[in-house]
């Protein structure tokens, strides 16, 4: 039996079907006090799941916990914290508005720390949200959804339109937060540089289905882009190749065990395989009917 408090998050068995497309059935965790990176190609379902987590979609089958209970319950909606790219602030107002009325109904608001992130986001207090930049509305959502120093915090596309600077910021302050008292985040990026500098964890949906959750480093280090004769490739044990393709200059090939496949071809070049790369190969190998080779 797991242990529920060890987990931030736990979904088991979630699955939610709409006409033409379905997620699920799928297994994802937060550890409590990590970062889980959620990527996926647009359409794969990420959004769908974060929304089942927070209870804003009812999922068709399977359970889901949130820091021991449900979203809807208003103890556990308290302790957390969500940001998504159309999340919903009456446009007339000022971020000195929604500061006060937060602070009346969010247990934990402060007001200190509200305008600290104003200030170091650089977001003038009285300027109306319908006059900001998608990158100023996300800083200030950001913002909003910290102030109350949540014990989890959920992201969809957060550091979407936002600078490289302004977006380090932002990493270094959700590191931070996660720091401070082994509070938790789940965080959906398209940006997966982001998530290879600052996710403990990467959970990868693709159409639906939930290929893999896997510790990022360990990750990072299994699989790889290997390229060499064809002839070579072709030797190598069966599910070692996830998918190969053929160029002007020879076969590359994404493999799912570096150093197995480093030990049988030590002279073949193996480069490390970005998030990115790891995503495009699966795209194409399911594009190829999931041809492996």
């Amino acid at each position: 039996m797991t242990n529920s408090a060890a987990y931030a998050i736990e979904v088991r068995g979630l699955a939610k079907h709409y006409k033409g497309f379905t997620l699920g059935p799928l297994d994802l965790t937060v550890p409590s006090g990590s970062i889980v990176g959620l990527v996926g190609e647009n359409g794969a379902g990420k959004t769908t799941t974060l929304k089942c987590i927070l209870n804003a979609v009812r999922p068709d089958a399977g359970s889901i916990r949130v820091l021991g209970g449900s979203c809807a319950e208003r103890a556990v909606r308290a302790r957390l914290g969500a940001v998504f790219e159309d999340a919903f602030f009456y446009e007339s107002c000022t971020p000195a508005e929604v500061g006060r009325s937060l602070g009346r109904i969010q247990p934990g608001w402060d007001k200190a720390e509200y305008a600290r992130m104003l200030r170091e986001f650089e977001l003038p207090e009285k300027k109306l949200i319908k006059e900001m930049s998608r990158g100023m509305r996300m800083k200030f959502r950001l913002a909003a959804a910290l102030a109350h120093k949540p014990d989890l915090l959920i992201l969809d596309e957060a550091t979407s339109g936002l600078d490289p600077v302004v977006r380090g910021e932002v990493l270094e302050l959700l590191q931070a937060h996660v720091l401070n008292e082994g509070h938790s985040v789940l965080l959906s990026s398209h940006i997966t540089a982001d998530l290879e500098k600052t996710a403990d964890s990467i959970a990868y949906i693709h159409k639906g289905r939930l290929l893999f959750q896997m510790d990022k480093d360990a990750l990072l280090e299994q699989y790889g882009i290997l390229r060499c004769p064809a002839a070579q490739m072709d030797a190598l044990p069966a599910g070692l190749v996830v998918f190969r393709r053929s160029g002007a200059f020879g076969s590359e090939a994404l493999v799912n065990g570096a150093s197995q496949v480093r030990r049988l071809l030590p002279d073949a070049v193996l480069d490390r395989a970005s998030i990115d790369e790891i995503m495009q190969f699966y795209t194409a190998k399911d594009k190829m009917g999931g041809t492996a080779q």
